[in-house]
């Protein structure tokens, strides 16, 4: 096997597709229901694809002393804010280039078999060795039995009963959408009096703007990636937080806080009051 130079599909995943393309049985990640699901919808399966990168998970970017504004007063800094402070925005980097080198392969095998689309795609992050972590993304590619072809092909995490839902009601998934936000704030002297174990059951007010603040940047950060499609709105599958401390210097330690918000953004192609009566024809993604 030819030496793969990182452009276009890995050879494995090539030769998968050829296969794929050239016919014969395929495979889907489908249950009973959710074929019956895309058989009312009038997309037919045309194969299981993939897309996969394994990426070193190294320097995370500059932390320092964080969470520190003017006149020494405290704050949260995010991964997002633009400056060298924003101690985990390699990191985020990242983290966004994984997933979404993953998911573009998935949509080039999608493509290459002819597809307008995936659906049920589940999306992974696993650490392997060292600092290597591992990106998927895999679900079942969809034609639809139509003249009409769609401009692009459309990925979704939803099942295939929730696509057929959505597509009866006038909406059309159009691609998964993301936003991955990661925070650090200093432990100041309230943060650490108000979590004493002296202190009784207060709330612990910069954890709580930690948590908040990371929680608000992750959607805005969706949001913004549903705008980047044309897209309508979108619809959420999962929110994650996860909350860590760091210590980079004696005596002096911070917190950390990852939030995570995944969705399929979604277009409407029907607005008027009653739902379609009939299949999809055409696909107007945007």
């Amino acid at each position: 096997m030819a030496e793969w130079d990182g452009q276009g599909l890995p050879p494995v995943a090539a030769e998968r597709v050829r296969r794929a393309a050239a016919g014969g049985a395929w495979t889907s990640l489908l249950t009973a229901p959710a074929a019956a699901a895309l058989e009312v919808a009038g997309f037919d399966p045309v194969g299981e694809v993939m897309g996969s990168m394994v990426q070193r998970m190294g320097w995370q970017g500059y932390r320092g002393c964080g969470g520190y504004g003017w006149g020494g007063v405290p704050t949260t800094i995010t991964s997002s804010d633009g400056n060298r402070f924003s101690g985990f925005a390699p990191y985020v980097q990242a983290l966004y280039t994984g997933h979404g080198t993953a998911i573009g392969r998935l949509v080039a095998e999608a493509a290459a078999i002819g597809a307008d689309g995936v659906v049920g795609v589940r999306l992974a992050q696993e650490p392997m060795f060292g600092t290597a972590h591992e990106f998927t993304a895999i679900g079942t590619a969809v034609r639809a039995r139509s003249r009409t072809r769609p401009g692009r092909i459309f990925t979704t995490v939803l099942p295939a009963p929730d696509v057929t839902a959505l597509l009866q009601a006038g909406w059309v998934p159009v691609q998964i959408v993301y936003g991955i936000s990661v925070a650090l704030r200093h432990d100041d002297w309230a943060t650490r009096s108000q979590a004493s174990w002296g202190a009784g059951n207060v709330e612990v007010s910069g954890y709580t703007d930690l948590i908040g603040t990371t929680r608000a940047d992750a959607r805005r950060l969706l949001r913004d990636a549903v705008r980047r499609t044309g897209a309508d709105g979108a619809v959420l599958d999962d929110m994650t937080l996860s909350v860590w401390s760091v210590e980079p210097a004696e005596n002096h330690r911070d917190h950390v806080a990852e939030a995570t918000v995944f969705g399929t953004a979604l277009g409407r192609f029907h607005a008027g009051a009653a739902a379609p009566t009939r299949t999809l024809t055409y696909l107007p993604l945007r």
